[in-house]
C-alpha cells in the first residue's frame, strides 16, 4: 500500500499565484488544496486536516488573520502565513495569533519549498526528545513536561501546545535551570536559518506564558535574561 502523500493547502484569491504554489507543491510530491477565500479555506482545514496550510493574509470574507485565529480553537496544524514585503506588524501578528513561520510576497519557489520543508520538518515529534540519557518527564512545581506522552501538563490539566511550542518548550526544559541563548532557540527549534530573528522567538515565549503561567505579565516558569536569552525554572527536587 503506498504511504498516504502529505496534503498542503494553500489559500490565495489570486489565481496565477494559485495555480503556481499549486503546481509546484505537487511536482514535489504534496497532495494540495486550495481555497480562493478565508471561509473556504476554514472548511477545507475542518474536513480534510491537511499536514501544512499556506495562508495568504489578504483573502476576502475572512482574512488570514481570522482564519488563524478559528484554526486554532481546533487545530494545531502548522501554518506559513504569507504577507506583503515590509510588513513586519503582519507577520508578529500572524505569529501571535498561532502561526508557525511566514512567507513574504514575492518569493521564489525555492523559498517557498525549503520553508514548507523546514516546518513540516519541525512539525515532527524530534526523536531526540526522547533519546536515552534524557529525563522522561520535568517537573517543575506544578507543571509536567512528559516527553514519552509528548504532553504538558498543569496541575493535572493538559495544555494544548503547536508542536512549535512545544518544541520550545522541551528544550528549555531538558536545560532547565540554564539560560539558553537566544540564538541556540532559534537554531534548535527552528533551523540555522533562522538565527537572528529574534521576534520568532520573543512572539512564541509570549504565546507559550499565556498558556502556562497564572500571571504571565509575571511569569514563574520561563524567565527573561535581557540580552541573553530564556531560562526555565530549575525543576522540583522532590
Amino acid at each position: 500500500m503506498p504511504a498516504k502523500k502529505t496534503t498542503i493547502l494553500t489559500a490565495d484569491d489570486d489565481p496565477q499565484l494559485l495555480r503556481l504554489v499549486t503546481r509546484n507543491l505537487q511536482l514535489e510530491g504534496y497532495a494540495v488544496l486550495t481555497a480562493r477565500d478565508g471561509q473556504e479555506a476554514l472548511e477545507q482545514i475542518s474536513a480534510h486536516a491537511p499536514d501544512l496550510v499556506l495562508l495568504d493574509v489578504m483573502m476576502p470574507r475572512l482574512d488570514g488573520f481570522a482564519v488563524c485565529q478559528r484554526v486554532r480553537e481546533f487545530s494545531s496544524v502548522p501554518i506559513i502565513i504569507v504577507t506583503a514585503r515590509g510588513q513586519d506588524q503582519d507577520k508578529i501578528r500572524g505569529l501571535d495569533l498561532g502561526a508557525d513561520d511566514y512567507l513574504t510576497k514575492p518569493f521564489s519557489v525555492d523559498e517557498l519549498l525549503a520553508r514548507v520543508r523546514a516546518v513540516l520538518r519541525r512539525a515532527q515529534f524530534a526523536p531526540r526528545e526522547n533519546t536515552p540519557g534524557l529525563l522522561s518527564k520535568t517537573t517543575i512545581g506544578d507543571l509536567v513536561i512528559d516527553y514519552a506522552q509528548h504532553q504538558v501538563t498543569r496541575a493535572g490539566q493538559e495544555i494544548p501546545l503547536t508542536p512549535i511550542e512545544y518544541r520550545l518548550l522541551a528544550y528549555l526544559a531538558q536545560n532547565a535551570g540554564r539560560v539558553v541563548t537566544q540564538d541556540l532557540l532559534l537554531e534548535h527549534v527552528w533551523g540555522a536559518e533562522y538565527v537572528g530573528e529574534s521576534h520568532m522567538l520573543q512572539v512564541n515565549v509570549n504565546r507559550l506564558r499565556r498558556k502556562l503561567e497564572p500571571d504571565p505579565a509575571h511569569p514563574r516558569y520561563i524567565l527573561t535574561k535581557v540580552g541573553v536569552g530564556y531560562l526555565l525554572t530549575a525543576p522540583s527536587t522532590s
